[in-house]
């Protein structure tokens, strides 16, 4: 009698945490990963949308915890941690995803609350929930963490330096956290193009027009074409990748 392998990308038994995981790409790969068969752990700032991305997880099947957090909360990620892991007793895969680019008049004008903000949420809540589930992953038999970089940081524009700057250091903290709680944990990144989430209902015409100009593919990308590379990292599939940021933009020049 044969029996069909399993797929390099099931998550079956695994418990998967994505920050920013209500909207945009942190939805669809919570959605996605549910699918491939993970109980997952949705975090973001409000309750309700949280709320109804679990229900949708749970409508798949799966088990889904949602808890709502601000991930620039230095604090409020121990307790994000705790609270996953004795929820289901293990975290498997962290997505650090959730990130913010607040729009400002000229860079003189950027205040210092603007830049500690942006710093806070794209670089600050990474390293710190990276370090604590990494730990406990590494202690406990391994996992993988997703960083969600972004094009911006390897071309930056004035319009959005700080954010930029705040990805480039998540780009660093990959190859550093891959080294730190390897061999037992891999960290990947996503380094993302221009994605027509919520997000990019704010884009003027021109700046959309620029996005598809630059990008070899001529479009920006539809949330759900995501998940291939997120799926691919989360899953043994990439079991001999980390340390690595991989570009899912398009072809971005």
């Amino acid at each position: 009698m044969s029996t069909t392998p399993a797929s390099p990308f099931d998550l079956g038994g695994k418990v998967a945490l994505v920050t920013g995981g209500s909207r945009g790409l942190g939805r669809e790969m919570a959605l996605a990963f549910a699918r491939a068969g993970a109980d997952v752990v949705i975090a973001s700032r409000k309750r309700e949308n949280c709320d109804a991305t679990a229900r949708e997880i749970e409508a798949l099947g799966r088990r889904a915890l949602a808890h709502p957090c601000h991930v620039g909360d230095w604090n409020a990620l121990g307790e994000l941690a705790e609270r996953a892991w004795s929820h289901f007793g293990r975290v498997d895969v962290l997505v650090n995803n959730a990130g913010m680019s607040p729009l400002y008049p000229s860079l003189a004008e950027v205040g210092e609350a603007l830049w500690d903000k942006v710093l806070a949420v794209n670089l600050k809540g990474p390293f710190r929930l990276s370090a604590l589930l990494g730990a406990r992953m590494a202690a406990t038999g391994g996992g993988s963490i997703i960083n969600i970089s972004s094009v911006a940081s390897i071309r930056p524009t004035p319009m959005e330096t700080p954010y930029a700057a705040a990805k480039a250091g998540l780009n660093a903290l990959t190859v550093a956290f891959a080294h730190a709680y390897g061999p037992a944990v891999r960290v990947n990144c996503i380094m993302a193009g221009p994605f027509l989430t919520d997000i990019s209902n704010a884009w003027d015409p021109a700046m959309r027009q620029h996005f598809e100009r630059m990008a070899a593919l001529g479009r920006a990308g539809e949330p759900s074409e995501i998940v291939g590379a997120a799926l691919y990292f989360a899953s043994a599939a990439s079991s001999f990748t980390t340390g690595a940021v991989l570009r899912v933009d398009g072809g971005q020049v």
